[in-house]
């Protein structure tokens, strides 16, 4: 029983064990920020965002009179989110909230002391962090006690200043000392340190400032006495108790303990943390700032304050964009699609902090209420509005953070910003010496780290591993690789019996020269020469998806063996065989004949109705995939509507229809444009000798349904219409991909030569194919694609150019 922990607010043994336990937390997070238990307390809570929303909420803030003045809310403008939202709660009782630039307090600095009434204590409250999660800049920690004290004031105010000090990102990799900087409120998260648990912070009060915080509600635990009858409540004494509403997350705080032990036990200490990480951020910040084109352009361009001269003005953040040769910044999305190729994570967009992004991107108020206009809101991908950055990307180092890490992100840099042949490798850094560069060696690999405790010693060569650059397939006849074609019957059909003009799509100014449908959603394709159309797409296109054991798709993204899974549509025998490499096949209904339990799941944000397929399939996949998982069908009576109107032709009352798909019922690719990019991917290498990705395997990463044979590359970009015989579609869009295309969709192999090619040719948006809709879709009677039909496309009325603007973004729809 002495593992045993209960309910806090009970007197029972395993309760005390818990209370006791708790409190011992309490003072190990206090001696961690050299605090003791007279000046400080800890109160828990569900993480910074919470801490700070406490503070907004019982802060004593006096609201203005006909004969006072009131309160004031500053924050600086480098400020998360969850500070400047503090606002509304001060609006709420009308205090003004008053921003204050970087710039502006170290002005105020150099200012000094202004006339102050010390006979006043109207209460005022000042926010900064102690390092910008945007940037890593570090703001002087002085500036609690000259803020308090009133010889450095963001505003001119008269009355009692008090400070929050924002430590979520300094606390993760450096040492606080509230002995010395004497905060008021401190916020901070447990998992930006440990890495573990989400959802527990803390909020460090002040004891002399304690008495001073109003609360309004109450809740289980914080009450000494109170009557459900009667407005009749006394809160309990200590400070953490009365604000602790309801049952703390207790063994999550109890887990804390073993966070701090082993945190020492790593590392010897934030001291050496520190050290480590300014080191690692140091030493890539100069190899980063080296990398030059050919031309003599920079490779990035860096968002900083500091020259990253010391952890005294620079925690281990760099914040960064990429430009091409010509300068112009690639967006962000497409950077991290990238990074993912390489096993790289990085955070894009803003991160949480608008006012950062803004003064170090450029970006105007009016700027930011366009980019909203235009679709682009916090945390999604739209990177580019009108060739303008709407955020940048971010990297971070911890204390688990090597120098092997730093070089293979530096690799991953050169590998897809400069060709191999410019002969840049990664830049070495000499012991003590972040970042300095040294000759190179003559070794092709990266040497693995082994860092003394807190301080690196990078001695090892780094010049880019040549693998990194995978040699290009052999060329092969696209017609042979075509695999059986099946009729809507069901019946084979090889590819030597299609005549041969319309494979080599030589009928014709345009016609349709491949049809696929996709029924299990990211699973391989089933090619067709006719097939019938129904009011989603082609019929039971993507119409079942393979879920997790937490019910969540798996893409290709996730699990790549998902193209290595083939289905079969037999629409006489009304079944789907699904077969695979070392599996006997299997057997699916297409449509359920027993009522299933209808579950929700999610495609896209959209929530769909479906129903499981049954254990049997459910253990077949299972056993192929190596993880439980399910097969799911869109129920039949469910209606996913489309995001918006699409078809010209659509009246107001009538809303386009979609399966699972990601965005569009139809995704049509031209050969000419894959053609193009076969062209640019195969390069001669040193020897002259040229590799050849062959077509069919080009067409395939990109899971159309549609394949034609067009007059010239991303023509289709411009077109408006195209109509089929009796069946008219919209183009709404651009196909913009992701790193799924760099997936060879017969072995389940990932290649990033394509994606990262096609970034190169594409220039800012990874485009390639066009979204379709149907217009006017009237099903009285059958409707059929075919191979070898005649396609007639209507131009927009403007077509200037292949890149569209960022505003008509849409989610990447090849799954």
């Amino acid at each position: 029983m002495e593992n045993v922990y209960g309910n806090p607010h009970s007197q029972s043994i395993s309760s005390k064990l818990t209370h006791d336990t708790v409190e011992q937390v309490r003072y190990r997070i206090l001696a961690h920020f050299h605090a003791s238990p007279e000046d400080y307390s800890v109160i828990f809570t569900a993480g910074s965002t919470a801490a700070l929303k406490l503070v907004a909420e019982a802060f004593p803030w006096v609201s203005p009179g006909q004969d006072r003045s009131g309160s004031v809310f500053c924050y600086l403008t480098d400020s998360h989110t969850s500070v400047v939202g503090m606002r509304m709660v001060a609006k709420s009782v009308n205090v003004p909230s008053i921003p204050v630039r970087p710039e502006d307090m170290w002005s105020a600095e150099k200012r000094g002391a202004a006339a102050r009434d010390p006979d006043c204590q109207l209460p005022h409250l000042f926010c900064y962090p102690a390092q910008s999660n945007f940037s890593g800049a570090r703001y002087p920690l002085s500036w609690i006690g000259e803020v308090q004290s009133g010889r450095t004031c963001p505003v001119s105010a008269p009355g009692q200043w008090f400070v929050l000090l924002d430590a979520a990102s300094y606390v993760s990799t450096s040492s606080l000392d509230l002995s010395v900087h004497q905060a008021d409120f401190i916020p901070i998260s447990f998992y930006k340190i440990f890495g573990f648990p989400t959802g527990l912070g803390a909020l460090l009060v002040r004891n002399r400032v304690a008495p001073l915080l109003r609360k309004t509600y109450f809740g289980g635990g914080t009450a000494a006495a109170y009557l459900a009858g009667e407005d009749f409540y006394i809160p309990r004494q200590s400070v953490a108790e009365r604000f602790e509403d309801g049952t703390i997350s207790f063994l999550d705080v109890i887990a804390l303990k073993h966070g701090f032990d082993a945190l020492e036990s790593l590392t010897g200490g934030m001291e050496n943390i520190t050290q480590h990480t300014f080191t690692l951020a140091q030493y890539t910040y100069a190899a980063l700032s080296s990398l030059r084109y050919p031309n003599g352009a920079p490779v990035v361009r860096i968002y900083s304050d500091s020259d990253f001269s010391s952890p005294e003005v620079q925690g281990p953040i760099i914040n960064f964009n990429v430009l091409d040769d010509n300068g112009t910044i690639i967006g962000y999305s497409q950077v991290d699609k990238m990074a993912s190729l390489y096993n790289i994570q990085v955070r894009t967009g803003c991160f949480c902090n608008t006012g950062a992004c803004q003064r170090h991107l450029r970006i105007s108020d009016e700027m930011v209420k366009k980019h909203l206009q235009a679709g682009h809101v916090c945390g999604d991908d739209v990177d580019l509005i009108d060739g303008q950055p709407t955020g940048s990307v971010r990297i971070s180092f911890g204390y688990m953070s090597t120098l092997e890490d730093a070089q293979a992100f530096l690799r991953f840099i050169i590998a897809t910003r400069l060709c191999p042949s410019s002969g840049q490798a990664v830049p070495q850094a000499t012991p003590g010496e972040a970042g300095a560069p040294l000759a190179e060696s003559e070794a092709q690999n990266a040497v693995t780290a082994t860092p003394s405790r807190g301080r690196p010693s990078p001695q090892e060569d780094t010049r880019i591993d040549s693998r990194v650059w995978n040699d290009l397939l052999t060329a092969m006849d696209a017609v042979d690789l075509r695999p059986p074609v099946l009729e809507a019957n069901g019946t084979q059909q090889t590819p030597s019996e299609k005549p041969a003009s319309i494979l080599n799509g030589g009928v014709g100014p345009h016609v349709i020269t491949n049809l696929y449908l996709y029924p299990i959603k990211s699973c391989a394709a089933f090619e067709v020469t006719r097939w019938p159309v129904g009011n989603q797409g082609l019929l039971y296109d993507r119409s079942w998806m393979v879920v997790n054991h937490n019910g969540i798709c798996l893409s290709q993204k996730q699990e790549p063996r998902l193209c290595l899974i083939q289905p079969f549509i037999d629409l006489q025998q009304r079944t789907m065989v699904i077969k695979a490499k070392g599996m006997d096949p299997i057997e699916v209904p297409l449509e359920n004949g027993e009522q299933a339990p209808i579950c929700q799941s999610k495609v896209c944000a959209d929530r769909v109705n479906t129903y499981d397929c049954g254990e049997k399939i459910s253990s077949w996949l299972s056993k192929f995939l190596g993880r439980p998982c399910h097969l799911i069908k869109q129920s039949s009576d469910f209606q996913r509507n489309a995001k918006k109107k699409h078809g010209k032709g659509q009246s107001d009352d009538t809303t386009a229809t979609l399966s699972l798909v990601n965005e569009a019922q139809y995704l049509l690719i031209n050969r000419s444009s894959v053609l193009e990019l076969q062209q640019q991917l195969n390069a001669s290498d040193k020897n002259g000798k040229e590799d050849v990705l062959p077509m069919q395997d080009l067409i395939s990463r990109f899971r159309a349904n549609i394949i034609t044979n067009g007059m010239s590359a991303f023509e289709e970009e411009k077109w408006d219409e195209i109509s089929i015989g009796s069946l008219r579609f919209q183009v709404v869009g651009p196909c913009h991909r992701c790193q799924m295309i760099c997936i060879d969709q017969q072995t389940g192999q990932r290649n990033q030569d394509v994606f990262q090619k096609l970034s190169e040719s594409r220039k800012r948006k990874v485009n390639f194919g066009v979204y379709l809709m149907h217009v006017s879709l009237d099903l009285s009677s059958p409707r059929f694609l075919s191979v070898g039909a005649q396609l007639l496309p209507v131009l927009k009325e403007n077509t200037g150019g292949h890149d569209l603007p960022a505003s008509e973004k849409r989610q990447d729809g090849i799954a």
